[in-house]
């Protein structure tokens, strides 16, 4: 199996000077902001090698998530013990606020050791961590914990390697 990763975090912006510039044609007002986007093919500047996609629902308002203990494509096991989380991507399908944070016990600390990212409804959160991110490890850093509302869902993708 291999795993070829595109990672794009892109934000384009036109924005229309007034037309009190030098300019008077209005095409020639409009700048075009994309300088900050990101375009990178992971199989070259980051070793990837695991892939866990999924819907995650919370049970009782939490769920926990073990990196060392995914499913993947057509059910597939997938462990990132002594891997590193390459791309984290979650979208909250739920109509309530949902956070993510380091597992209570064996804590993966993802952004360091007081992470929290907190998602509305239909919002979604995209980390590449460039390889810096530390060793997930069975026996010490391998869960992050979700919470919310009921049994509310979230898509999650995870990239390993």
């Amino acid at each position: 199996m291999s795993v070829a990763v595109v990672y794009k975090s892109d934000v384009t912006v036109a924005e229309t000077l007034a037309n009190n510039t030098d300019s008077a044609s209005a095409t020639k007002r409009v700048v075009t902001h994309d300088e900050f986007n990101t375009d990178l093919s992971l199989i070259v500047t980051s070793p990837v090698t695991k892939v866990a996609a999924f819907v995650q629902a919370l049970s009782t308002g939490t769920a926990t998530i073990d990196l060392c203990d995914l499913t993947g494509t057509n059910g597939a096991s997938v462990s990132g013990d002594g891997l590193k989380v390459q791309v984290f991507k979650m979208k909250n399908l739920g109509d309530n606020v949902m956070s993510i944070t380091f597992g209570g016990t064996h804590p993966y600390e993802m952004m360091g050791s007081d992470f929290k990212v907190e998602l509305d409804s239909g919002t979604e959160f995209l980390f590449y961590g460039n390889d810096a991110t530390p060793d997930i490890a069975s026996d010490s850093a391998d869960k992050m914990d979700l919470a919310g509302t009921d049994e509310q869902t979230c898509e999650i993708m995870i990239v390993m390697g």
